[in-house]
């Protein structure tokens, strides 16, 4: 293995445990809720998720911050320092600026270390689909990838990550003006669900609806059904804002019916879940295309 790190961001959703294991170093974005400021850590040291969706529940305002240039400079410093490369696997462009600003610090860093290398990459994903991206990238370095080989790697796979998703309060996609406020009153009076994808530039698409909430949790388990890639060969991943019994469902159906090799369920984070809000639930797994 090439002596360097791999570095992603908190918008990933992975379990803390399991970045851990997989050695991969997670810079935290920023969430204010209510007028106070916190760093989205993985181990919830700052903000705890129940905590976050209880008071967006409450009616709460949350709204969420990038990675600045300066704060990723001395993040990858101390690496660098200490004669290491570093591949940056980012939150889709599309969402966030924080792969803009990563690039921005990596372009002035390679200029003060000539002899070191950082490789910025766009996952076009969001919550585990960047997750899941990510710890597929951390099983390859562990199997002896060069730096160039696992940039490759993480390119040619980001656009086979699939995802598909529902939420279950209309009110926060209105809020970031991913449907009208005309939508979202009558889907709300209708009990309509949307299923959602990302797509291939990572953008939130509204691809159909469903009646109720069991019927948009099916919708979402169909198209994975429908378009994973052998998922017996797979580890699938799921993520939920605040409803682990939804999450536990949909997980079961999944190992009943497609016998993926493992299911790892996390909640979003409060990145994420600042836009989606309580009651999204989210699956992710490899396409042949998105």
């Amino acid at each position: 293995m090439d002596n360097y790190i791999i570095l992603t961001d908190s918008s990933c959703d992975l379990p803390a445990l399991l970045a851990e294991e997989l050695g991969i170093h997670v810079l935290p974005l920023r969430v204010n809720l209510e007028g106070r400021e916190f760093h989205n850590y993985l181990d919830e040291r700052e903000l705890d998720h129940r905590a976050f969706y209880k008071a967006l529940r409450e009616g709460g305002n949350a709204s969420t911050s990038a990675v600045n240039p300066e704060e990723f400079m001395e993040a990858m410093t101390p690496f660098l320092e200490a004669g290491k490369d570093i591949l940056y696997v980012a939150f889709a462009s599309a969402l966030s600026s924080t792969c803009q600003n990563g690039a921005i610090a990596a372009g002035e860093l390679e200029g003060r270390y000539p002899g070191r290398r950082i490789r910025v990459v766009d996952s076009k994903c969001a919550s585990m689909g960047q997750g899941l991206l990510v710890y597929l990238v951390a099983l390859r370095a562990k199997a002896g990838a060069t730096l160039e080989e696992l940039a490759d790697y993480t390119e040619k796979t980001a656009p086979r990550v699939v995802h598909w998703f529902t939420v279950d309060d209309l009110y926060f996609l209105k809020r970031g003006g991913r449907v009208s406020a005309a939508t979202a009153a009558v889907g709300t009076l209708l009990n309509i669900k949307p299923v959602l994808h990302v797509d291939d530039e990572g953008r939130l698409i509204n691809m159909s609806k469903a009646r109720g909430r069991k019927a948009a949790i099916k919708a979402i388990y169909d198209k994975c059904a429908q378009t994973a890639d052998h998922p017996e060969n797979q580890h699938i991943f799921i993520s939920h804002g605040d409803c682990p019994e939804d999450a536990e469902y949909l997980k079961n159906l999944v190992l009943d019916n497609l016998h993926p090799l493992d299911v790892t369920v996390s909640p979003i984070g409060p990145v994420i879940g600042a836009h989606s809000g309580p009651g999204t639930l989210a699956v992710f797994f490899l396409g042949d295309v998105r």
